[in-house]
């Protein structure tokens, strides 16, 4: 007879928690390569320019709603404009490591899921620079809209010319969006509460922030939900069995992953 006190990692075909320092070593890795991969990518300031009115001038012909409708949301306060552009600057990076941290904790096979499909997409995200290098909207005088960042701060880039931390000229994707709505879909999958689907919160303040702080464009954020969208076709989430028959007791178990080589 089974123990009661043993471990759930112990059920057959449960997954169990990955090594802590192979996955501390594998986060801060995804996270590095968001960082500084764009670098690689930097120098294309004409053809950054040159892409963002062919952008602007596609969003209009699409009968996207206008970036500027947003923003003159955010600018008839100075307080809401500032809690934007601190949303901006302070919660896409905490937030995202503290739903690794959470489902490393408490969902070992979701943790792995997420963190594949992050991964996969931070990688996809990279290519795009090279290929189509993009200035923001706040860049472009076309938009007449406002960088507020540098009006009301607080603002994580500096001049263009000077700022050797981030590549200015990769907007598209917006990894803001898509790793926020990765957050809300993980969570939604892997919790059972029927309150979860408030974390599509998450994504849908995203995405009015990045707009109407004129960081993203529309298609920013779409292009970013269709790479999620590869990712998350490509790579399953494990699925759950009853452990014993007439209880209500479920484990989790993995699915093997369906993109090859994605399993590390």
């Amino acid at each position: 007879m089974r123990s009661q006190s043993e471990p759930a990692s112990a059920e057959p075909g449960a997954i169990a928690r990955p090594p802590l320092v192979r996955e501390l070593l594998l986060v801060a890795g995804l996270f590095l390569v968001y960082k500084f991969g764009r670098q690689l990518a930097t120098g294309h300031t004409a053809e950054a320019l040159h892409n963002a009115h062919r952008i602007w001038d596609l969003e209009r012909t699409l009968h996207l709603p206008s970036e500027d409708d947003v923003q003159s949301a955010l600018l008839h306060g100075d307080t809401l404009v500032h809690l934007a552009n601190t949303y901006y600057a302070t919660v896409h990076f905490p937030a995202t490591l503290a739903f690794l941290v959470w489902l490393y904790l408490r969902r070992p096979a979701h943790y792995v899921w997420a963190r594949r499909v992050l991964a996969l997409v931070t990688a996809a995200a990279l290519v795009l620079p090279f290929t189509f290098p993009l200035a923001p909207p706040r860049m472009l005088a076309a938009t007449r809209l406002v960088d507020t960042a540098r009006v009301y701060g607080p603002s994580v880039y500096g001049p263009p010319s000077s700022d050797h931390l981030s590549n200015q000229f990769a907007a598209m994707p917006s990894l803001h969006f898509g790793w926020a709505l990765m957050v809300a879909i993980g969570l939604i999958v892997a919790t059972r509460s029927r309150w979860r689907w408030l974390w599509l919160l998450h994504p849908a303040i995203t995405l009015l922030v990045i707009v109407g702080t004129a960081n993203h464009y529309w298609l920013d954020a779409i292009v970013a939900t269709a790479m999620l969208g590869v990712a998350l076709a490509l790579i399953h989430p494990p699925h759950r069995t009853a452990t014993t028959a007439g209880r209500g007791t479920r484990h989790l178990v993995a699915e093997e992953p369906a993109l090859v080589g994605a399993g590390r």
